[in-house]
């Protein structure tokens, strides 16, 4: 088991209820739980499936020198970057959100 942490803007809320079945929604937009990693798989899937204009990161604790793992889906200026085998965040400029 690990902690997950799911921090959604602007998805259907069809996908809000399904991600309110297996997590608690403690603010608009952001859920957490303990699940098992194909739980946690099993939730990116419905995520990517139905994510539509939306966006998300979901982040989890791992073993890894970091503590956590994260991916995202759909457009945010803040993208993932792998800097040495760590995985940091990088700023878009303001504009490049409208790709």
């Amino acid at each position: 088991m690990s902690f997950l942490v799911v921090i959604t803007e602007n998805i259907p809320p069809r996908l809000r209820g399904r991600l309110a079945i297996w997590l608690l929604e403690v603010r608009a937009g952001v859920y957490i739980g303990d699940v098992s990693r194909r739980t946690r798989e099993m939730i990116w899937e419905q995520l990517d499936a139905g994510y539509e204009d939306g966006n998300v990161v979901m982040a989890w604790s791992s073993s890894n020198e970091s503590g956590y793992e994260f991916q995202t889906l759909g457009v945010n200026r803040r993208v993932p970057v792998d800097y040495d085998g760590l995985r940091l965040v990088a700023f878009l400029p303001p504009d490049s959100t409208d790709l």
